[in-house]
């Protein structure tokens, strides 16, 4: 058979973090290169329960549900949603298959092959991939510390007239950032006023730091004035607040803008697991989520002290890095003339890796970079991941050395 696959198919190139988690299953290499939630903190028996009660409300709960998703269950969210400032209905939410989902759906109701989107720089991989498979233009707006330049979006906005612009403004994934207020704000009267939509990812948000208050880190979509008619669709997930297996996640926004989205998951998979959904409802109404989420804080931020300590001790000259404020991951940067792409090469030699950074530029790479995860790996793994680490760094400056 001579297969003749459609043009899109170029651009669905293999995740870097994929092909890494491959590399490490069955091995003893200790992996800091996942996003991966700790499994040790999954509330397993409260899930059990969920499911049970699902089950004792008889086969029913077996059948196809609506597109839109379980209705109780957006009802628990928007009450959710509540707490972070953003007032919702269930007419202005649809229930995805995580938040990926609802990054790909959006993209395929509003973007056009050659359409610009506006990113951060760096952002978040797999987003970049779903921007290729639509043939969209993705420019990466400059960012420092506190978020995305606002004089480098205007001006990028001017010159490129974007569509859609990308962020996620909360301890983003590969950096960690938290945007300032200022950014937030500065960003939606920005794209208000040039009428280009905030597509907001906030699948971290409620794994802050610090003893942070629920408001110290305002959504860009609390900060608009409604839902509909908002320039901003926003969107999360229960995979790092509960667990990723459930694949369930959500995205509000305009009433028209999610009936379109409605329609298009509709021609995808007709709905997202109602059982998922079902069960999720019930650990809703018969869980303390939050005590959860409070635990999961606490361990995280341990991890990631440590592992910044660690850096620390390693005192490898001239890296550098931003502690983060919440999230998953510590952004390390090194030297211009260490190639992290190289440099996992002789890392998982020494049975140890990461996610090279160049793989979260949408444009202009830079090969110095490298993300490293904190919450999936235990105090003693992770001082042994350091010590390989810095084997495999010291092997590379010989290397560099050398040439």
């Amino acid at each position: 058979m001579n297969y003749r696959f459609s043009d899109t198919i170029e651009s669905f190139k293999s995740s870097a973090v994929r092909e890494i988690l491959k590399l490490t299953q069955g091995r003893s290499i200790i992996s800091l290169a996942g996003g991966l939630p700790n499994e040790q903190y999954f509330p397993t028996d409260a899930v059990k329960q969920a499911f049970n009660r699902v089950f004792e409300q008889g086969s029913g709960v077996l059948q196809y549900g609506l597109t839109e998703g379980f209705t109780p269950l957006r009802q628990s969210i928007s009450k959710h949603l509540a707490r972070k400032g953003i007032h919702v209905g269930i007419d202005n939410m649809l229930l995805t298959t995580g938040s990926q989902q609802a990054i790909d759906l959006l993209t395929r109701v509003y973007i056009d092959p050659g359409d610009v989107i506006l990113v951060e720089r760096p952002t978040y991989l797999a987003a970049i991939q779903v921007f290729q498979s639509r043939k969209a233009t993705i420019v990466s707006v400059d960012c420092d510390a506190d978020g995305m330049s606002l004089e480098d979006l205007e001006r990028k906005i001017q010159k490129y007239l974007p569509k859609m612009i990308y962020v996620i403004p909360t301890f983003s994934n590969p950096s960690g950032k938290a945007w300032s207020l200022e950014r937030r704000k500065g960003t939606l009267d920005i794209c208000k006023r040039n009428n280009v939509l905030i597509l907001e990812d906030d699948p971290y948000g409620e794994l802050r730091f610090g003893g942070a208050a629920s408001d110290a880190f305002p959504t860009i979509f609390s900060l608009d004035e409604q839902a509909n008619g908002s320039a901003v669709v926003y969107t999360s997930t229960f995979s790092k607040i509960v667990a990723p297996a459930l694949r369930t996640g959500w995205i509000v926004g305009d009433q028209t803008v999610i009936m379109h989205l409605t329609r298009a998951k509709q021609a995808a998979d007709l709905h997202s697991s109602s059982m998922d959904q079902q069960a999720l409802h019930q650990l809703m109404e018969h869980f303390d989520l939050y005590a959860h989420i409070d635990l999961i804080r606490t361990e995280y931020e341990a991890r990631m002290r440590q592992m910044v300590d660690l850096l620390k001790a390693k005192n490898w000259d001239g890296v550098r890095w931003i502690e983060p404020k919440g999230g998953m991951f510590v952004w390390v940067e090194m030297p211009k003339h260490i190639n992290t792409s190289e440099l996992l090469k002789l890392a998982v030699e020494e049975e140890v890796a990461f996610v090279p950074g160049e793989s979260f530029f949408a444009d202009e790479p830079e090969t110095n970079m490298m993300r490293l995860n904190f919450t999936h790996t235990n105090s003693e793994e992770m001082v042994l991941a350091f010590d390989r680490l810095d084997r495999a760094l010291q092997r590379m400056l010989q290397t560099v050395s050398a040439r």
